[in-house]
């Protein structure tokens, strides 16, 4: 599994106000839709690209279009706030639905809901916001390589070493985009220092 950190300015400084437990829902979800952003844009860095041409106003040129397609997967609910970007900036996009609900006691996740369209030949994007015990992101990706997927990239805003451990041993091919790499899990299995609840900030729901 390879993991990457975001390193940029803008990503680091939207980080800040999302980590602020005084920033309110509407701060925080515009935030959390420019750190996206910038990871997607990292995220599809090696996308294949088709050569073509068009003729501009002016002349003919040599133009490059992405030759793939991508299904935007995000684990619900926490992940719908993460789907916007991708469907603004990518040309050729459809959309699964994965459904995993922790159980607060226990940490362990089961999936209530699935519904994923045909992932042979495309590029799966799993899009989680917290990857913290790696629970939801190992059975998410469980699903999608059962259903065809491979080459599978997930974005993350904040990530645990607990749970990119769990994906280290399970699924060594995929590849993790987030903003933060942070320090550990709490007794409760939320990550520290963290953001919180990532959907009940984002849904105004906390």
């Amino acid at each position: 599994m390879a993991l990457h950190v975001s390193s940029h300015p803008v990503v680091k400084d939207c980080l800040a106000g999302l980590r602020d437990r005084r920033t309110p829902p509407e701060e925080f979800r515009a935030l959390a839709r420019k750190v996206i952003t910038f990871l997607l844009y990292e995220a599809t860095m090696d996308l294949p690209l088709r050569p073509g041409r068009v003729r501009t106003p002016l002349a003919p040129a040599a133009v490059a279009r992405i030759d793939a397609e991508v299904v935007a997967i995000p684990v619900l609910r926490a992940g719908l706030g993460l789907l916007a970007p991708v469907l603004e900036l990518l040309p050729r996009v459809s959309v699964g639905y994965l459904g995993l609900e922790r159980d607060e006691r226990t940490a362990v996740a089961r999936i209530y809901y699935q519904k994923l369209p045909p992932l042979e030949g495309k590029v799966p994007l799993l899009l989680d916001p917290m990857l913290a015990t790696g629970g939801s992101g190992v059975q998410a990706l469980d699903v999608i390589r059962r259903a065809g997927g491979r080459g599978t990239r997930m974005i993350s805003v904040v990530a645990a070493p607990e749970g990119v451990r769990a994906l280290e041993a399970t699924h060594p091919g995929v590849h993790v985009y987030t903003a933060a790499l942070d320090e550990r899990l709490d007794d409760r299995a939320f990550i520290v220092p963290g953001l919180g609840d990532f959907g009940d900030r984002l849904f105004g729901t906390g």
